[in-house]
């Protein structure tokens, strides 16, 4: 007599050949049922015109033809709905993400994304200078621009006429530039104004690369990413490629712009990467007599913190010497330390490595430490 345990054990065989994951594990078996060696089996694909549809059909029959007993197969296929779907590809990130092949950059690095759902909001500028002031903390720090197409870093810090070489055993090397680790597209280039016309594909292939074929330091405390804006491949790839990421969410004050930026926020919720917390950049601008212009509105990044659950780590002002620190490719954080730009990314720099330390000054034995030091302080 076929038993239901054997049809099931059989079925967890069938692998979805695109998600890689079996199909009682991702949900698409509805339904079982056995009448004496008959087996009826209800599929539920991801869409009704699915292209592996034969594919999975013609291997469902397969295992189960396989299993003592049955006779014959028939397959009901359906489709599922949008929140079966939703269920769906948040496993498969899950499992993605769990099953990630090590990369070159350690363990212990801590991995944060730099990211925004649009353009515009100053993302590169703020990755950069963000990254410097962790330095000046004492930190090792390494900053990949991950953003392929629109790269800027190197520009920003002054790189302009840097390229990338390989080690003796064909590791990218990583630049340097004000003491940081810096890889680009761009430092891959002989003309920053050339386009680059890569597909989707091409462009987490390159993040691939830059993440397995260079050699990051292996002491590096923090590794920043300037993601591209919005919710593309090189996101999704980040959070398969590298499970320790996290992010920061960039926004300008904007209602509209804070809502754009609650979208990149849901797609690291739903790829299971943890959000540190919102930088709300462009917040007003400020004349040297005291006078405050919020010429983006105000607001917003308190909005979507307050939304996402998270700190709003800073509120960066309008200040031309970023843009000016940024075309010489000296970052007003190293440039002009006590402009009023530099003074708060520095203090959201801290606010961040407070959320997130080193992960060697974050385990068992130093916070034994701070516990003990807390209670001399008391006695």
């Amino acid at each position: 007599m076929v038993q239901l345990t054997d049809i099931y054990e059989a079925l967890s065989r069938v692998i979805d050949p695109e998600l890689g994951a079996d199909i009682v594990d991702l949900g698409m078996v509805k339904d079982v049922r056995i009448d004496g060696g008959l087996v009826t089996v209800k599929v539920a694909l991801t869409i009704a015109a699915c292209p592996l549809r034969d594919q999975i059909e013609n291997e469902v029959i397969r295992k189960l033809k396989a299993v003592p007993g049955v006779m014959d197969v028939e397959i009901e296929i359906g489709a599922m709905t949008q929140a079966e779907r939703t269920d769906l590809m948040e496993r498969a990130r899950l499992r993605a993400r769990e099953q990630a092949e090590p990369t070159m950059v350690h363990p212990n690095t801590r991995v944060v994304a730099v990211s925004s759902g649009k353009g515009g909001v100053g993302k590169s500028s703020l990755s950069a200078n963000l990254a410097l002031a962790i330095a000046t903390q004492g930190h090792r720090v390494g900053l990949l621009d991950a953003d392929i197409w629109g790269f800027s870093i190197p520009r920003i810090l002054g790189l302009g006429g840097e390229r990338l070489e390989a080690d003796s055993g064909g590791k990218i090397i990583p630049a340097e530039s004000h003491g940081l680790r810096v890889v680009s597209t761009g430092l891959l280039l002989d003309d920053e104004d050339t386009a680059l016309m890569w597909r989707g594909l091409m462009l987490s292939k390159a993040l691939e690369q830059f993440l397995r074929d260079v050699a990051w330091p292996q002491d590096l405390d923090y590794l920043l990413l300037d993601m591209p804006p919005g919710t593309g491949d090189v996101q999704m790839a980040l959070a398969r490629l590298l499970p320790q990421a996290e992010m920061v969410v960039v926004t300008t004050p904007q209602l509209a712009a804070q809502k754009v930026a609650a979208r990149v926020a849901d797609m690291a919720r739903r790829s299971h990467m943890p959000v540190i917390g919102v930088v709300e950049n462009m917040s007003g601008f400020t004349t040297p007599e005291g006078q405050h212009y919020p010429l983006f509105g105000s607001g917003g990044g308190e909005e979507l913190a307050a939304d996402l659950g998270v700190e709003l780590l800073g509120a960066i002002p309008i200040d031309p010497r970023v843009a000016e620190g940024g075309d010489a490719g000296s970052p007003v954080v190293v440039a002009e330390p006590t402009s009023a730009a530099a003074v708060a990314i520095t203090a959201a720099a801290k606010s961040l490595t407070s959320l997130l330390p080193p992960i060697a000054d974050d385990g068992c034995s130093a916070r034994l430490t701070l516990v003990a030091e807390q209670l001399a302080q008391m006695g």
